[in-house]
């Protein structure tokens, strides 16, 4: 028996129903009927109710129950329905098990990573807040309800980056965040319009129908193909969302934001959306090789060049979310490759692994009394045995270590970029394989750091200064440095590291042959004939275990034991390596401080630019145009007018007369000379 509509509410629901809860009655908003224990018990409670009901509906999909219906009609404008409405099929089931499973996660964790936060309540209103508009972007089944859904964990990643509100730091990174995901969502509005426009519906099923259609019309007044037009709007949109070069730059200061939104936004579900997106538009992308073409492209730049700079960062969070951007780059380079299933598949495995680094970097952050630079730590396994094991667990999956669940995935994403057939795939394949090395480097200099070598933490309890943000324990992410001795973090925060570490290591090899060849995807992700890539992977494919074992005779199995080496020898063994190597290669490495001067470009160029605009038009076009000529100027014409007209009215009847007669005359005149 399938599942009912009334459930897919519940999932959607019940994260807003505690969300509002919290707010309203937790925060002093209506009073504080709710404590502190009430509202994280309210939140989990709506989350848990999610995760399950959304593992059954998975468990229902995969015995081939589907759901395509409306809820709830929210407007007609003329003959076109604006809809509330679920689609639940392989992806969208997939994804909300996701979601709703690593947000549980963070829920538990943030109850004792926020012990002491002022903002307790609130913090959890907002994350609860967030997971219902998640779900609602991956259950839509119209591109109004999608809209809805990604402009919603948009607008609460603003508040939550910005949650410590009195930092100035977290309120220019907040805003950051916002005004550029805006330039990503003009595009995405553009594809939107464009594809109502031709097809005249917002349901996917009915837009997908006429694909064939829409591959035939152009843009008008040139030769570009519509579907052309409309998929790179579209992901213009994502590259704004998944933060894809050039429009990147807020995801790194978005750390600035509590831990657990870090894990719950930056790893599992926000930055994802983008991919999703593509996924869910398949049918139209696949119809584009341009558009491929510049998705791969632009996937392949960040998986590459973004990851580099994560070897120069010294803040643990700042280097897990540099790592973020590479993944979401190779995810991008399998959509490019026709290989959504792969994007999808490394976006699941992503998702808990690198929720298992962020909340492990947490951990490691309380550990050290909110010290968060790596260059203050070392030795800390001995201190923190739980978030160590679980920490490695993590990053064995990331750098894809064989067996572990990153490395099917990433993987397949090498040789799906191998395999394509579109213009930049070579490119592609070389940067992600070269990635694979980066990956690894960053990636252990952080463990060796941080878990092994000598002590550099101060255990005297007189640390570097407070920035007076918060109160005690370990409610924020001070960047100062409080001393003492290290000591592993509470159990609810370590429980959610040990049940993430599991599926980080395990899920992978479990799920990797149905979801790639097994069809799971069959009638939901389309894929033409000319992008051979998914059935070049499926004939080499022999089952995870001979995969596995293959492994250690490629070239991206090696280049992990060498990055891993690399970095061991240079921050274990030698470390006056690293700091010969800045010495030598100044040049490179204030490119890579001034992150390939994208900041500098945005703020001196673009923001100064804009700023100079919008003066310009504020000052002629405003004041001179509008205020100058077309109101005061129409006033004084009106008073000359007044002024010259009044000296007509002389009161005299026969200069009346003499007026009228003379315009009877001159429209006789007139209609005399008018041709007939």
């Amino acid at each position: 028996m399938s599942s009912s509509p009334n459930l897919y509410l519940l999932i959607a629901l019940a994260p807003l129903a505690g969300a509002i809860l919290a707010g309203l009655f937790g925060t002093g908003f209506l009073g504080r009927p709710i404590g502190r224990r009430g509202s994280h018990v309210i939140t989990i409670l709506g989350v848990l109710i999610s995760a399950i009901g959304s593992v059954i509906v998975l468990g229902d999909v995969l015995n081939g129950h589907t759901y395509d219906g409306t809820v709830y009609t929210w407007s007609l404008i003329g003959q076109t329905r604006l809809e509330i409405g679920f689609l639940i099929d392989p992806l969208s089931a997939m994804m909300m098990v996701v979601v709703t499973s690593v947000s549980l996660m963070v829920h538990i964790y943030t109850i004792g990573y926020m012990a002491d936060d002022p903002g307790y309540q609130r913090f959890f209103a907002y994350i609860s807040l967030f997971t219902f508009s998640m779900l609602m972007l991956v259950m839509s089944n119209n591109m109004v309800q999608l809209f809805f859904g990604w402009e919603a964990v948009g607008l609460v990643s603003y508040l939550l980056i910005g949650f410590w509100y009195t930092r100035p730091t977290a309120i220019f990174a907040n805003m950051k965040a916002f005004l550029i995901n805006r330039v990503g969502d003009f595009g995405f509005v553009l594809g939107i319009g464009l594809l109502f426009a031709y097809a005249g519906t917002m349901h996917y099923g009915d837009l997908f129908s006429q694909a064939d259609k829409l591959a035939g019309e152009t843009l008008p007044g040139t030769d570009w193909m519509l579907l052309t037009v409309a998929c790179i709007c579209l992901f213009i949109g994502a590259m704004g969302k998944s933060a894809q070069v050039p429009l990147h730059a807020w995801l790194p200061d978005s750390m600035e934001g509590p831990t657990p939104i870090s894990a719950l936004i930056h790893a599992a579900t926000m930055v994802t959306a983008g991919i999703f997106m593509v996924a869910r538009f398949s049918p139209l992308f696949e119809l584009s090789d341009t558009a491929l073409s510049f998705v791969i492209v632009i996937g392949a730049i960040g998986a590459l060049f973004l990851g580099i700079l994560g070897i120069i960062q010294n803040d643990i969070k700042r280097v897990v979310a540099y790592s973020t951007l590479s993944q979401l780059g190779y995810m991008t380079v399998a959509l490019g490759a026709s290989a959504y299933s792969v994007a999808i598949f490394h976006l699941m495995t992503h998702a808990f692994f690198k929720a298992l680094l962020f909340l492990g970097a947490g951990s490691v952050i309380i550990g050290m009394h909110h010290d968060q630079d790596i260059r203050n730590m070392g030795g800390l396994r001995k201190y923190m045995p739980i978030t160590w094991i679980t920490f490695l667990l993590g990053t064995l999956a990331l750098v894809g270590t064989p067996f572990f669940s990153g490395f099917y995935s990433k993987e397949h994403i090498i040789e799906a970029a191998g395999a394509a057939e579109v213009w930049g795939a070579s490119f592609a394949y070389y940067a992600t394989l070269i990635g694979v090395f980066v990956t690894s480097l960053y990636s252990f200099r952080v463990y060796f750091l941080v878990f092994h070598g000598k002590e550099r933490f101060d255990t005297s309890g007189h640390g570097h200064g407070h920035d007076g943000h918060a109160h005690d324990a370990h409610g924020h992410d001070d960047h100062g440095h409080h001393g003492g001795t290290p000591h592993e973090s509470p159990w609810v925060v370590t429980l959610p590291l040990l049940l993430l570490a599991i599926p980080s290591v395990v899920i992978g090899a479990w799920v990797v042959d149905p979801m790639l060849f097994g069809g799971f995807f069959e009638g939901v992700i389309a894929v033409l004939p000319q992008h051979p890539a998914m059935s070049d992977l499926a004939e080499h494919w022999h089952g995870w275990v001979a995969y596995g074992l293959h492994a250690f005779q490629t070239l991206p199995f090696w280049l992990v034991v060498a990055g891993a080496v690399v970095a061991w020898y240079c921050y274990l063994i030698n470390p006056k390596v690293p700091a010969a190597i800045k010495s030598s290669l100044s040049g490179v490495y204030n490119l890579l401080e001034n992150k390939y001067y994208v900041d500098w470009v945005n703020e001196q160029v673009i923001a100064r630019g804009m700023r100079c605009l919008g003066h310009g038009l504020w000052q002629r076009g405003d004041r001179g145009l509008i205020d100058g000529l077309l109101v005061n100027g129409s006033a004084r014409v009106v008073g000359w007018v007044a002024a010259v007209s009044r000296h007509l009215q002389s009161g005299y009847i026969y200069h009346y007369a003499f007026a009228m007669i003379i315009g009877i005359m001159a429209l006789i005149t007139f209609f005399v000379l008018i041709p007939q």
